[in-house]
């Protein structure tokens, strides 16, 4: 079972009506063309997320929702056009642990590794690990340098903190989160089979693993309160 183009119509189609009854209606064509195909996808990726670190997790029930959550938003359209996973420790995504993730809409989809949302103390972990050039730092630099579709989301100090550190080093010091994002609109990956489209993805995570081994370092220093 694959995703087809007729997932990303109906993705767009509902969002655009954005109404519970039209939903309603039509709740089977959502579940036949997006939630199994892509639960399908889900767990064909146990066994790349397996060798990343077999304690994230890769559950197919617990892809996102359709249902928009309006609380805390101007915009209070109802559903929304896109669908992702995140492989996960635990269920945190606020200051939670660093994650991989999946996400396809009808612009073509996004993966990556990092943070929903990083905390401080991880943010200071992750400083200091650059500022004694550590060897998962390095390895991280080279694979950013190496991968130009590399997309970092940051969110950077707009003043300099650190005037006396390296300027190569600068981007990932001032920084206020971390995570790396490729984008395609390779529709032709996204609709092929679903092992197909797993074993391209889990080798561009595993292509990716520095970035969670250095995040994963900073966090084996932090101290978290639930803990």
């Amino acid at each position: 079972m694959n995703l087809t183009p007729q997932a990303l119509d109906f993705l767009f189609e509902n969002r655009i009506k954005d109404s519970k009854p039209w939903y309603r209606e039509h709740k089977e064509l959502h579940k036949q063309l997006v939630v199994e195909p892509f639960r399908e996808f889900v767990s064909n990726m146990q066994p790349y997320i397996d060798k990343i670190d077999p304690n994230l997790s890769c559950n197919p029930k617990h892809i996102s929702r359709i249902y928009r959550d309006t609380r805390f938003t101007k915009d209070k359209s109802i559903f929304r056009d896109h669908v992702w996973y995140g492989f996960m420790h635990g269920k945190e995504l606020y200051e939670g642990y660093p994650c991989y993730y999946f996400e396809f809409s009808p612009e073509g989809f996004t993966y990556g590794c990092g943070y929903y949302k990083a905390g401080t103390k991880t943010m200071e972990a992750i400083r200091e690990l650059v500022l004694k050039h550590d060897k998962s730092y390095l390895s991280l630099k080279k694979l950013m340098k190496k991968h130009k579709e590399y997309i970092f989301y940051s969110n950077p100090y707009k003043k300099n903190h650190f005037p006396d550190a390296p300027e190569e080093d600068l981007p990932f010091l001032n920084i206020r989160d971390f995570a790396v994002s490729v984008n395609s609109r390779d529709f032709d990956l996204l609709f092929s089979d679903s092992k197909v489209l797993a074993e391209a993805i889990g080798n561009k995570f595993l292509e990716m693993k520095p970035i969670y081994d250095f995040l994963m370092k900073a966090e084996s220093t932090v101290q978290r309160e639930n803990q």
